[in-house]
């Protein structure tokens, strides 16, 4: 046992008098003295501390002494500290000294204080115990301990105190025994025993921290308690790892690679504000290459669709988080046409899913247009997204009501913490150039041109290809090169900050058949940049990226041509690209800004040789020190490993000489390129060794047999070496800070698994570990705050490594302080809380220490044979680096550690993967050449170097080529397996005939086959004899190689099936030490077993190594000779070792057996059950005919065995049935192993409690529930009464009439959507229903009369409880924030060390934030605080409960005495962590165990009425068949998953019970998703036989079979007979009529009578004034009851009904019983495993057949629309924008009319007529629109059926909001009209119309949130003028008209009465508009229109024009007749 004893002596030199204590701290583990009062100048303290380590002292281990002022009342004030390297007391074991203190700023100061250090290591030169640390135990009457504790309490005078230990069962433990127990439970600082709290007072200092625990448990080293127990293989492998050797990695099998399914769905509710005058606008979701539209909505902006679309995948999880989900509206899209884009939104599935519940709900998706970045945002369109994997269930969320939704801004479709406002920003990847790229041709082609030619090529044609968000770019090609040089820039636009995470660089090789790829390398946009205010942008480089893949050599096919895209983990290096990313936001105001989001690609300029780095270089050295494993399909053939880092080292297909290689000479001195470097051969390097050549592959060896699977290489003294040189840039320091965050991170998981074990152990005080957890911790931050800020002006330090730096260190820093925060907070009731926070942490440094930029590539292991490449392992360089420092080394760097090689590949996937290829003890050291001298520090000691025989002389510091071992120690290995449990099923019968094979060094033994068991228990020792190992004594002491352990499963032909296997680290004995406690004999534990990377069970199981000395065997402890004469030679395990037994009885309970299948084709007829336990058992009663009747005759059977006191120790039972077929054959029908008996262990009722006080509280707690928020209503009599007499009768204070019932809502609630508002039902003349608002004004609640009880129906009551359920989910919401807020300012105000009230300036920001929070959740509480007042007020609907889940997992699956068991058959599937296992499920047993320790008390036996028969299980009903009438309720299903092409489906509801079903098919409900069924089912069934309900929804298909969309099983016999209830929900009033009926046959009282009957309790007996007494509780309520006629009359039912409804609170059978409710259970479809289809609202009733009929099924049936006329009267229009330009005039003018819609039925839309040629805008028409629609008044909608298309076979019915569209046009008539403004009026809430056209305003519109809204459906007529709104160019809305118009709603009956006309027509006409003279058509009266058009204006003109024309005329004859005339005159004719 190690241990550091600190004996703190005195403090001196104090100054002033006072209380003085003293911190003691190592390891993380701080110690406090007691309290030195009043000491002057010195303080005596004079006390011991002990840390009993696991680990040996390491030499650089601080010690660490604080001395405090102590103060009763404030905070401790530091004095000063000490702290010390413990090297000396590591190596001598023994220290002295006085030295003085430090205070707060490092300055020396005059206190000193005096100590003495003891060590005492595991070896045992120092004595065992000193300083009587066992006393003698005193014997307590009941086992209780009492000692002294050792001057631990603060103040109390020395070992005043007492403490109990733990009791212990009986006998007080040897002392052997005590020292194992204290071994494993000290090992990793865990803590045995209970801490009474009761003696702490609250304002002492928190002495009982530590020590006198840990002197307690050493003490009284108990008994066998749990906490010896922990799960080794994650303890033991990985802790007590000394300085040699690391820990080998657990899981085997890569996980990224392998495909997994998904399903992605996305709801696309609406879009609102798209930018565009009146479109046709339609929905494209893209994700990937899937693509898929919504249906188009006719000439609107603002279309609803609420179309639902599911995508379904099946790909490796990397490759679906980088698909890009794209979210696109596209205007006027049609057959013929693609329409054109109006705005996309885009985001990668990774981000959907890191969101919570990985999913989005009614967010809104800003749309942007990516050809023109400069526009700003072209819509929004709300949808919800969700992603869902294998195993994760989405929860809806509870929606807030609609207007919350509606608000845009508030709900934006982005992960929190990414403004609302993006921009557009550039992001550059620059490519310069690769090396060291592969062939990607073969030679032969080469050697052919080179024959033509003349000249060498290289055979690649290397571009690179960057796609990031949806976009791809690429460059050039170069021909022909290995080291091409790019020097290009591939620039993207995209939204920042980014939705998409992840950028893909490939190289690929340019092909004219088809490119491949060569190289792939994700760059996470996470890891480069950073979001805090502190943060920066996306920055990389210029730095070199590795890239890895498939291996070198060139192949057609390759098979893992995977690898190179990314997929999976590379096997190979395949080149280097050096490149940067930068991002610019743009500034899209300027004018020179590209508009469009193309891709671009540029040229860049070179980058200088220096800028990634200077060269440098590194010395690899590896030494093989085993290799043994070798899968013997390749044991025939000689074997080499070769170890290559890049390609230095890589011999068979590494290097590419370049044909365009010129030596490149700099500055004078030689810089070879790293090809020449690399060959073995090159003779030209000269190096200041002299010449080193490079040996990177070890000899080839012939390996040997190990045993039938396995073969080992004969390495034993000489292991072989191999050293590589290799140039790199220098960018250590990357790696070193990587190093420490993960050495950090280790720390931490290892600390939190050992938290997690303590809690899985139930071991007492985790909180202290997780305290030194976080303790470590936060010195670990602050250590890698001092250590990473060195080297900081290195070449090649790039923008991120400082920006990383200076992140990193704010993380860590803040990280350490929070930590130290969180361990002062750590208290035994947060610690689950704390622990969460923890692991947050782990996550971040994990993430903190993945360094985006590369610099040293992976090193990677290859076993060859036969020139082939077998299997690999790969080890990141960072893990093997050297440093000085001791924290920057890597965790591997010079130590051994086991490597395991797997398949390359796919290969490696499934059961190949899980099979080692070898397993190879490996040294690796990586490092600086300079640093070289101390690369042979960490081997094992004891070997001499051998040195390549060429070296020539003088070179000493040649590295060796093997190493020979001089030192070799001989042990014998003793494995003690003794049994394994929940094993993985390798069998068709679904058990296994396991085995273990044991492997040590190049041992390995197998224990026996045990056959048909999944728990075996070989209790078997392997004893190894002669095992040597190599190396000195002490050091394989401290660090033995690693045991494996593999478990077979045994087949009679062909080889065994790999079930799993584990690692374990033996307990080592040198010949010196004495064989005994507290180390021996070992302590059995359970190691983990691993199949790839699932658990595949868990082995039981301890491992002694025991060196041989020179007296041979002999020394060694004896074994004891085998005992049990029937195993033949096997041994064992021997006594001390195998766990203490104590005698259990164990009853089992029979019942029955269900749903069995058939075995082998033939059904089962005679099943029996076998229950076996530990080699016992007990067999059921045959069932003689399973078809009659599949329950058991004979109920309850027990047998008796021997099981280990520690019930972690006690083996599974199992349960087999089998069938007995004729001649006495048995069948395996199936079999279930329980893997822990700890629920079915009995423990006697405790009689002394009183648990009426919890029982009240528990009774207030419920008040809330029903309540929906807190009312102090009767608790505060209630808890006086309770207190003030406890023994005697409580009375539960119940009002007659709760005040505060939730508010009589009528709830809008639509089948799309959970969205729910409160309506309140008025009365009205026609008596419907009617939706109230609360007015705005003056703060006047306008009252409406109570709701007619006539109107309310069931869904009144559902809707009302769905609106409770919403608000008390609210409510914890907001609690659940407040806790937190209230958290975050405390530790705001610890870490600033002040109070809260006066935060710092700093913490203002957090001030506000948080008075953000409070206003809003004020005003929040406000609402509910108004509601509550208007509730009093009004009468009451009363609910029912509304569980979001299956009523199962409220009610612990009815399980409350009566169990389900699945039987198993088959072999278990290896798909995943979440292998699926139903499909193996071949039956259920049902029945139950009780195991309890004898002799049992007498009082169990004793009481009335016990049936010995029965055993424990008393008062049980008999399992005879019953007949039961069982009704099901199917309310209405949610989210279903499409079955048809059209993206919806025809569901309707399928019910089977045994042999009968009830299908619904002609009701189908068309094209819906979220049916509401609104149905009751009545079956009738006999139990047993038909016990399993199952409700399925299937979709109806004109042709073809009809599909099944999913369904869900019921188990109506375990709510049948469970104590729960749940046959027939009670309600929470009694009434005789109406919708709140009574449903169940027995009345509450005879309810009541009957389960006090059964319980054995008092009562009821009911007193006058409405009370009544049950078991001493009494309880009030009213008396009287109305019947159908309204008259009162007396009875008892509503007394009995409360307290049924408080049953809970009766003690000892008190239980909650089921109340009315509705469920609300996850439709799952067999083919699509896991993942839901959507959800079924529904509640099952069942009445006993031989009791009384239940009355009539309630009636849920839907509701129906009623039937309402909207008459829109539009009378005129003003202001309406003048569009034409007149022919004649170039007047503006509009021919105007007006069209108007009902949402939803836009075929029906109505127009005006034309008011011609308006010349002001204005416009009359006395035109009237006619309206009808049906429309749901709880749900807001309107209901609307029609055909989707000419093609559907039947209507579709939808629901939408009831908008009024109202649209102002230009009438033209050779073109379209144009479109001038639109109004959307919501009828529900519109602003009231405004009185003149003055007052109508743009306002109206702009602040519709502030305005007051009325409801037509309220008002019935409203008038007013309201504005016509279009958007013009800039997006920005302008007015572009007025409308008066008149909104008149009546109901069906109304309009009939009194019907209209359209337009102007009769009945009821309206008279003409007054039109101006001026609006006419002018081609349809041409003469008026000459007359207005042209006489008025144009008079003169027209007179002038007619004169002048005239004068031509006359010209015109003149000139025309004037010749002739002058002929005549001349001729004189």
């Amino acid at each position: 046992m190690m241990a550091l004893v600190v004996h703190l002596k005195t403090v001196a030199h104090l100054r002033g008098k006072g209380d003085k204590i003293a911190k003691v701290t190592f390891r993380g583990l701080p110690f406090y003295s007691r309290v030195a009062e009043n000491c002057e100048e010195v303080a005596h303290f004079n006390e011991l501390f002990r840390w009993p380590i696991a680990s040996r002292l390491d030499g650089n281990e601080m010690l660490e002494i604080q001395v405090y002022n102590y103060s009763k009342v404030f905070s401790n004030r530091l004095v000063g500290t000490f702290c010390m390297v413990l090297q000396k007391v590591a190596e001598e074991g023994h220290l002295e000294l006085t030295e003085t203190l430090i205070d707060d700023n490092n300055t020396s100061i005059k206190t000193s204080v005096n100590i003495e250090i003891r060590y005492q290591p595991m070896d045992g030169t120092v004595g065992v115990w000193r300083d009587g640390e066992f006393l003698d135990v005193p014997d307590d009457r009941d086992g209780v301990f009492t000692f002294e504790t050792d001057s631990l309490l603060s103040g109390q005078s020395h070992g005043s105190g007492t403490s109990h230990g733990r009791s212990l069962q009986g006998s007080i433990p040897t002392f052997r025994k005590a020292g194992k127990g204290v071994f494993s439970a000290m090992k990793l600082g865990k803590i045995k025993s209970s801490k009474d709290d009761h003696r702490k007072g609250a304002d002492e200092p928190a002495v009982l921290d530590m020590e006198d625990l840990d002197r307690k448990a050493i003490r009284l080293a108990g008994t066998l308690d749990p906490d010896t127990i922990s799960l080794a293989s994650v303890t033991a492998v990985t802790t007590n790892v000394s300085n040699k050797r690391s820990k080998p990695d657990i899981k085997m099998e890569p996980s990224s690679g392998r495909p997994v399914d998904y399903q992605i769905s996305i709801t696309v509710i609406e879009a609102r504000q798209l930018i565009g005058l009146n479109m046709d606008p339609v929905v494209c979701v893209e994700i990937g290459d899937d693509k898929k539209y919504t249906s188009m909505k006719e000439s609107t902006n603002c279309p609803y669709y609420n179309e639902y679309f599911v995508f379904d995948f099946h790909v490796p999880p990397d490759v679906m988080f980088d698909k890009i989900i794209k979210l696109s509206v596209i205007h006027s899209k049609n057959l013929l046409r693609s329409g054109t884009l109006v705005g996309t939104f885009k985001m990668d599935v990774g981000t959907v899913y890191s969101q919570p519940e990985h999913q989005f709900y009614h967010k809104w998706a800003i749309l942007s247009d990516p050809e023109d970045i400069t526009a700003g945002c072209k819509g929004y369109i709300k949808c919800d997204i969700a992603v869902v994997g294998k195993g994760d269930n989405i929860k809806t969320p509870h929606k807030a009501n609609e207007t919350e939704e509606d608000e845009i801004e508030g709900n934006l479709l982005l992960p929190e913490g990414i403004p609302a406002e993006r921009q557009w920003a550039r992001f550059y990847v620059k490519i310069y150039r690769a090396e060291g790229l592969p062939k990607m041709n073969t030679s032969i082609m080469a050697n052919v041109k080179k024959a033509f030619i003349g000249e060498n090529r290289d055979l690649v044609d290397p571009y690179v290809q960057v796609q990031y968000a949806g976009q791809k770019g690429k460059t050039s090609v170069q021909k022909s090169s290995y080291e091409p040089i790019w020097n290009e820039q591939i620039v993207f636009a995209e939204l920042f900050p980014p939705l998409c995470k992840r950028i893909k660089v490939q190289i690929r090789d340019s092909d004219k058949v088809n490119d491949v790829a060569i190289g792939t390398h994700f760059i996470d946009l996470r890891k480069i940049s950073n979001d805090g205010d502190k943060g920066f942008l996306p920055t990389l480089g210029p730095a070199w990226v590795n890239m890895y893949g498939s291996t070198r050599q060139y192949t057609l096919m390759d098979e893992h041509q995977d690898l190179n895209d990314g997929l999976g983990e590379g096997v190979s290096f395949r080149a280097r690209l050096l490149l940067s990313v930068a991002v610019e936001i743009l500034d899209t105001t300027s004018p020179e800004i590209i508009s469009s989001s193309e891709v671009q690609v540029d040229s860049v300029s070179n980058i200088s040789e220096s800028a990634t780095g200077k060269m440098e270089e590194f010395f690899l050295f590896g030494s093989f020190l085993e290799a043994t494993m070798i899968d013997r399909k390749i044991g025939d053939k000689p074997i080499t490993f070769e170890i290559t880092i890049g390609n230095y080292g890589n011999q068979i297909d590494g290097v590419n000489k370049s044909s365009s290689r010129k030596k490149k000479k700099k500055d004078g001195d030689d810089e070879e390129d790293e090809d020449e470097l690399i060959q073995n051969s090159s003779e030209d390097e000269a190096d200041e060794d002299g010449d080193l050549a490079s040996v990177s592959s070890t000899p080839f060896m012939r390996p040997v047999i190990t045993d039938r699977n396995y073969f080992h290489l004969p390495y034993f003294d000489k292991k072989p070496c191999v050293y590589i040189k290799s140039w790199w840039q220098d960018q250590r320091r990357r790696l070193y800070n990587s190093n420490m965050m993960d050495k950090i991170a280790d720390k931490l998981e290892e600390g939190l698994n050992d938290v997690q074990e303590i809690f899985k152990t139930e071991k007492a005080f985790p909180e202290r570990r997780l305290r030194g957890v976080l303790e470590e911790l936060s010195i670990g931050c602050s250590r890698f705050v001092t250590l990473a800020n060195k080297d900081v002006n290195l070449a090649g330090r790039t923008k991120l490594d400082r920006e990383r730096l200076k992140s990193c260190m704010r993380e860590m820093d803040g990280m350490g302080q929070q930590a130290r925060q969180i361990r002062t907070q750590v208290k035994k009731n947060t610690i689950k809380d704390k622990v969460k926070l923890a692991q947050n942490f782990l996550q971040r440094l994990r993430f903190l220490a993945d360094e985006p930029q590369h610099s040293i590539p992976d090193v990677f292991i290859w076993m060859m044979s036969n020139n082939k490449r077998i299997a690999y392992a790969r080890i990141p360089s960072k893990d093997i680096l050297y440093s000085i420092v001791d924290e920057e080394t890597g965790k591997d760097c010079g130590k051994v550690k086991a490597v395991f090689l797997k398949l390359p590949g796919k290969k490696g996937f499934g059961p190949a993967g899980w099979t080692v290829q070898a397993k190879l003890e490996l040294y690796l050291w990586l490092g600086i050449n300079k640093q070289r001298k101390d690369f042979l520090t960490g081997l094992p000691n004891g070997f001499e170097e051998v040195k390549a025989v060429n070296t020539g002389p003088g070179l000493h510091s040649v590295p060796p080529v093997s190493l020979v071992y001089n030192m070799k120690q001989v042990f014998q290995l003793r494995a003690h397996m003794y049994q394994a449990r929940s094993l993985f099923a390798a069998d068709s019968s679904g058990l296994s005939d396991p085995f273990a094979r044991v492997f040590f060094s190049t041992h390995s033994q197998v224990t026996e086959v045990l056959s048909e068991t999944l728990c075996p228990t070989w209790d078997q020792l392997l004893v190894f004899d002669d095992v040597e190992l190599f190396g000195e004594a002490s050091e394989l002491r401290e660090d033995p190689p690693i045991i494996v352990v593999e478990l077979y499963d045994q087949d009679t032909v062909g080889k065994a099936e790999f079930i799993g296997r584990t690692f374990a680290k033996p307990t080592i004995k040198m010949c010196d030490e004495h064989y005994g406690p507290p180390r021996f004999p070992p302590q059995l534990e359970y190691y983990q077993i691993f199949r790839g990377n699932c658990t595949a069970g868990e082995l039981l199981a301890a491992f002694e190594l025991l060196q041989v000395g020179q007296g041979g065997r002999a020394d060694l402890p004896p074994l004891e000779g085998s005992t049990d004469s029937e195993r033949g030679p096997i041994l064992p395990v021997p006594l001390g070792i195998r766990p203490v037994l104590s005698r259990y009885r164990i009853e089992v309970l029979f019942w029955g057996l269900r749903d069995l299948k058939r075995v082998n084709l033939a059904q089962v007829d005679r099943p029996r059950v076998d229950i076996e336990c530990a080699g016992r058992g007990v067999q059921s009663t045959l069932i003689q005919n399973y078809k009659k009747n599949p329950n058991f005759s004979t109920l309850v059977k027990w047998f008796e065995v021997d099981l280990p006191e520690n019930e972690l120790l006690h083996p599974p039972l199992n349960i087999r049935v089998v069938d007995c077929r004729a001649f006495g054959r048995y069948i395996l029908v199936g079999s279930h192993a329980v893997s822990s008996l700890r629920r079915f262990i009995y423990s006697p009722p405790d009689k002394t409690s009183n648990n009426w006080a919890s029982a009240a509280k528990l009774m207030n707690g419920y008040m809330v529930l029903t309540n929906g928020f807190p009312q102090p209503r009767s608790s505060p009599s209630l808890s006086s009464r309770t207190f003030s007499r406890p023994a005697g009768d409580i009375i539960v204070n119940l009002d007659a009439d709760p005040t505060i019932r939730k508010m009589d809502t009528f709830v809008k609630l639509d089948a799309t959507s959970d969205a729910v508002v409160k309506v309140d039902m008025t009365e009205e003349e026609s008596d419907k229903e009617k939706k109230k608002k609360k007015k705005k004004k003056k703060g006047v609640v306008e009252e409406d009369d109570e709701p007619d009880e006539s109107v309310l129906d069931w869904w009144s009551k559902y809707f009302a409880s769905i609106e409770t359920l919403k608000e008390t989910l609210k409510a914890q919401e907001a609690a659940q924030a407040e806790a937190e807020e209230r958290e975050d300012l405390e530790i705001a105000a610890e870490t600033a060390d002040i109070k809260p009230d006066d935060l710092l300036p700093k913490g203002s920001k957090m001030k506000e934030k948080s008075k953000e929070k409070k206003s809003s959740r004020d005003k929040k509480k406000g609402h509910t605080a108004d509601s509550a007042e208007k509730q009093r007020v009004k009468s009451k609907v009363d609910e029912l409960v509304v569980y979001n889940k299956e009523l199962e997992s409220e009610f612990g699956d009815f399980e409350d005495w009566l169990h389900t068991f699945n039987l198993y058959r088959g072999k278990a599937g290896d798909d995943d962590e979440h292998a699926l296992d139903d499909d193996r499920i071949v039956g259920r047993f049902k029945g139950s165990l009780c195991m309890y320790k004898l002799p049992l008390s007498e009082e169990v036996t004793r009481e009335a009425g016990f049936d010995p028969n029965m055993g424990m299980f008393q008062s049980i009903p008999h399992n005879d068949p019953i007949s039961v009438l069982v009704r099901v309720y199917v309310v209405r299903a949610t989210e279903l998953h499409p079955a048809d092409i059209n993206g919806k489906a025809d569901p309707y509801v399928v019910i089977k019970l045994g042999k009968s079903e009830v299908k619904d098919k002609e009701n189908y409900i068309s094209k819906q998703l979220n049916p509401v069924f609104g149905k009751s089912f009545d079956i009738e069934a006999t139990f047993p036989m038909e016990s399993m309900l199952t409700v399925s929804v299937y979709d109806w298909d004109l042709v073809g079979t009809d599909d099944l969309i999913g369904e869900t099983k019921i188990d109506l016999e375990n709510r049948f007979y469970s104590k729960f209830r749940a046959t027939c929900g009670i309600s929470s009033n009694y009434s005789l009529h109406r919708y709140n009926v009574w449903r169940d046959p027995m009345k509450p009282s005879q309810i009541l009578a009957r389960l006090c009957k059964e319980g054995k309790i008092d009562g009821p007996h009911y007193g006058p004034g409405g009370k009544v007494k049950v078991a001493n509780r009494i309880f009030t309520g009213p008396t009287d009851i109305e019947d159908e006629n309204g008259l009162k009359r007396q009875t008892e039912e509503h007394l009995a009904l409360t307290v049924l409804n408080h049953w809970e609170e009766i003690p000892r059978v008190g239980c909650k019983l089921v109340p009315e409710h509705v469920e609300t259970r996850p439709l799952l479809n067999p083919d699509k495993p896991g993942i839901e289809q959507g959800r079924l609202e529904m509640w099952v009733d069942m009445f006993p057949m031989d009791m009384s009929a239940p009355g009539p099924a309630i009636d849920i049936s839907p509701r129906k629309p009623k039937r309402y006329e909207l008459r829109v009267i539009i009378w005129n229009t003003d202001e309406v924008i003048l569009e034409d330009d007149d022919y004649f005039t170039g007047e503006k003018s509009s021919d105007i009319f007006v069209r108007g819609w009902l949402k939803g039925q836009q075929e029906d839309k109505q127009d005006t007529d034309v008011h011609y040629h308006s010349l002001t805008g204005e416009g009359n028409f006395n035109w009237r629109f006619v309206f009808p629609f049906d429309y749901l008044m709880a749900e807001e909608k309107i209901v609307i059926s029609k055909k989707e298309s000419m093609f559907s076979w039947d209507e579709t019915e939808y629901k939408i909001p009831p908008r009024l569209t109202m649209q102002v046009w230009d009438a033209d008539h050779f073109s379209a009209d144009d479109f001038l403004g639109a109004i959307e009026l919501d009828l529900n809430r519109f602003p009231r119309g405004a009185k003149t056209a003055k007052q109508c305003s743009l306002e109206m519109i702009r602040n519709e949130q502030d305005l007051p809204t009325i409801s037509i459906f309220k008002q019935k007529r409203v008038k007013g003028w309201w504005p016509f709104v279009a958007r013009d160019e800039n997006d920005d809305m302008e007015l572009t008209g007025k409308v008066e118009a008149e909104l008149h709603l009546v109901t069906a009956e109304e309009a009939e009465k009194s019907p209209v006309g359209l337009g102007r027509n009769e009945p009821d006409p309206l008279e003409k508009p007054n039109r101006p003279d001026t609006t006419f058509l002018w081609f349809l009266s041409p003469l008026k229109a000459i007359r207005y058009l042209v006489c008025n204006r144009y008079k003169w003109l027209i007179i002038k024009i007619v004169l002048a024309l005239l004068l031509l005329i006359m010209l015109g004859l003149f000139l025309y007749s004037m010749p002739g005339y002058l002929v005549k005159k001349l001729l004189g004719a």
